[in-house]
């Protein structure tokens, strides 16, 4: 019996280290379990983060390219409103105190500093100074012939846009155009649009001016008879 006894705890104290062994084994597999869970999630989770990051900072830029806009806008109409044909028909006094009204409003616009870098490739970059060469061409001779040169800012502005042209497209600014960046091509169109707004408000003084010269020499004739 004695014998036996001994023989038991024997194997008992045996058995015992390679539990111990067993034991550990399986919690170091489950805590290697658990933290590659754990680093998943976390991946998962810094994934979430950024993706609502690029988000926001796609609607940053959008809204910092919408006052790049409206700078724009605000002083085209302030200088409108300086060249405009009201202005040349009021006394010089008036016109003196809205001038300096106007040159602050410009002033204070101008402090507004907004500026949305565009990434672009070799290529890209390349194209840009192509399509900007050939609008500048064509501003640098409006005061030699203002209807060619509105019949060709017309074609230019044609090839930037989907809607069918009223007429011509110059084909060669298009494919210049194409190679440029997305945002690129939007501020060339916006150029393009703000050129010959700005023509026809042009073509509108000049013949309000014709007009007017017009009538004063057939009040002088009339007067004469």
């Amino acid at each position: 019996m004695a014998q036996a006894r001994i023989s038991a705890k024997a194997s008992e104290g045996a058995q015992q280290p390679q539990q111990q062994q067993q034991q550990q084994s399986s919690w170091q597999l489950r805590g290697r379990f658990y933290r590659s869970t754990s680093m998943a999630d976390r991946s998962s989770r810094l994934l979430e983060n950024l993706d609502q990051l690029e988000l926001r900072v796609e609607a940053f830029r959008d809204a910092a390219s919408a006052m790049e806009q409206e700078k724009e806008i605000l002083l085209e109409m302030i200088h409108n409103i300086q060249n405009s044909q009201d202005m040349r028909h009021i006394s010089e006094g008036e016109r003196e105190e809205l001038n300096l009204t106007a040159n602050r409003l410009m002033g204070r616009t101008l402090t507004v500093e907004v500026s949305v870098e565009t990434i672009r490739n070799a290529q890209q970059q390349e194209s840009l100074l192509h399509a900007t060469k050939m609008i500048d061409e064509i501003v640098n001779k409006l005061l030699d012939d203002l209807e060619d040169a509105k019949m060709r800012l017309m074609s230019l502005y044609g090839a930037c846009t989907s809607d069918v042209p009223a007429g011509p497209i110059d084909q060669k600014f298009q494919s210049v155009v194409i190679g440029c960046a997305i945002e690129d091509q939007k501020k060339i169109k916006r150029r393009l649009e703000t050129l010959l707004r700005n023509l026809e408000n042009s073509e509108k003084s000049i013949t309000l001016l014709e007009h007017q010269k017009s009538s004063v020499r057939q009040s002088c004739n009339s007067k004469q008879d």
